[in-house]
Parts: C-alpha cells; sequence; structure tokens
C-alpha cells in the first residue's frame, strides 16, 4: 500500500497548485466575467497610443524599443546590427525620444541593453505607467503572478505522472493482476486531468499572461492585434504590440535581439 503516499502526493500538488490558479486569477482579475462593468467602462472612448500599446504589452523595455525603431526609421537614430545605437539627430520629437537619447548618453553612442535599463527608470517612464494605471489599464505584476501559477499547475502535473510512474513500478506481487494496475491508472489519472483541465482553461481564459496589462488593458491590446500579413505597413504598430519578433529587418533585429555585440562602430 505504499503506492496511497504517492497518490497522496500527487493529490496534494495538484489540488495545491489548481487552487492558488484559481485565486490569483480572481484576485487580479483575469477570469472570463470578472469586473466586466469596470472593464467595459475604462475601454469604451479609450484608443490607445503606441507607447501606451508597447507598455502594456511588453512594459518599459518594449516602450523603449518602440522610440529606438521609430527614430532609426526616421533617420534620426543608427541602430547596428552588433547592437549599438548612435544618435544622428540629437534633437528628440518627444519626451520619450528626448529620454532615450539622455540614456543613450553625451558621447551619442552606447550599447543598446543599458539605454533600455537607464530609459525605464526615468521619471517619462513613471508617468506613462501612473497614467495607465490611473485610467485602470495597466496593473504591473498581476499576469507575473498568474504565469507563475500556470507553472506551478504544469509542475503538479509532471509530479503526479512521476508518482504515478513510481506507484506502478514499485516492488508488489499484485502488479501482475490487471485489476490492481487499472486502479492506479484511474486513481492517478483523477488529479492528472484535473491539472490538465486546469492548464487549458487557463490557455483558453487568461492567456497571454500579461505582466502589465489590467483586465481594460487586455481587451484593448486584443483589440489592437495586428495581423502579421499587416506588419510590413505598420511596423511601429506591429513592434509595439509583438516587441523585435515583429521587425522583418534582420539587421534591426539583430540589433534589438543582441547584446553589447562589440565596439564596431565605437570611434566613428
Amino acid at each position: 500500500m505504499l503506492w496511497v503516499l504517492f497518490l497522496l502526493v500527487a493529490w496534494g500538488a495538484a489540488a495545491i497548485s489548481c487552487i492558488r490558479l484559481c485565486i490569483v486569477s480572481a484576485r487580479t482579475g483575469l477570469l472570463p466575467g470578472a469586473s466586466a462593468d469596470a472593464v467595459r467602462k475604462v475601454t469604451d472612448g479609450h484608443e490607445l497610443t503606441l507607447y501606451e500599446t508597447a507598455f502594456l504589452a511588453g512594459g518599459p523595455h518594449r516602450v523603449v524599443d518602440l522610440a529606438l525603431v521609430t527614430m532609426h526609421l526616421r533617420r534620426r537614430l543608427l541602430l547596428a546590427h552588433t547592437g549599438w545605437a548612435t544618435v544622428v539627430d540629437p534633437e528628440g520629437r518627444d519626451e520619450m525620444e528626448r529620454t532615450v537619447i539622455r540614456a543613450i548618453g553625451p558621447e551619442g553612442q552606447s550599447p543598446i541593453p543599458p539605454v533600455r535599463t537607464a530609459a525605464a527608470t526615468t521619471d517619462t517612464m513613471r508617468t506613462l505607467a501612473d497614467r495607465l494605471v490611473t485610467a485602470g489599464l495597466a496593473a504591473p505584476g498581476a499576469g507575473a503572478d498568474v504565469g507563475a501559477a500556470v507553472r506551478a499547475v504544469r509542475g503538479a502535473a509532471l509530479l503526479v505522472v512521476a508518482m504515478g510512474a513510481v506507484a506502478l513500478l514499485i516492488p508488489g506481487g499484485e502488479r501482475s493482476a490487471d485489476g490492481p494496475v487499472v486502479s492506479l491508472l484511474v486513481w492517478f489519472g483523477l488529479p492528472l486531468a484535473l491539472t490538465l483541465g486546469c492548464l487549458i482553461i487557463a490557455r483558453m481564459e487568461v492567456h497571454p499572461y500579461s505582466s502589465w496589462a489590467s483586465p481594460a488593458g487586455q481587451r484593448l491590446l486584443a483589440a489592437s492585434e495586428i495581423p502579421a500579413a499587416d506588419a510590413d505597413r505598420d511596423v511601429l504598430a506591429a513592434i509595439a504590440v509583438r516587441g523585435a519578433r515583429a521587425v522583418n529587418d534582420p539587421a534591426l533585429r539583430a540589433a534589438l535581439e543582441s547584446g553589447c555585440g562589440g565596439g564596431l562602430i565605437r570611434g566613428r
């Protein structure tokens, strides 16, 4: 009867992880129908700017990437495939661009990762975040909690499978009979079905697990989704929603995805 201990472990992990996912989803308002009236009230009549879209979809770093690409496409900034940014025109067209230029530094040249880090913590970025939070569109950290809970359920599902396998393999003469083996499969199949069911529901109802957008922000983001076929016609909007993976230019994508990349353009 040692298999009963393994079954208790499997049920405990499945129950705790699934309950945690339900609690976190309810607390963050990501369950279907949660605060529907409040969500509708916030989203009615509100149109997101590109910077707001980028923040809700990917946070401060996505906003910085959007500003960098905007200036690059308008020939005010050079983004090299090595991962360096070089200022061509030091006059930013808006406060976010001026913030990025200041983050690049007085030399007018810097690797992109430090620029992201510096610009993401400025007053300009905090003002953007505060405006979205006040509007009920941003809820930093909510999606991260849901994502962690989903990962816990996945881990519980794997644990259930492992416990079931161990229970089948432990020494015991009764394993040769079909009845006990079928019983074990049924008993361990129940917590496995519970975890897999929770994962399916989470995938359908609360995915993607944005770390920045509230339910109202998620609704506006869904309305802002751009089909892949249209990405070339609106590169900036595609970057705001999907990030660097929406960039079709290999050199530009390499610039956004690379690290420092060496000092190839340093000293020009």
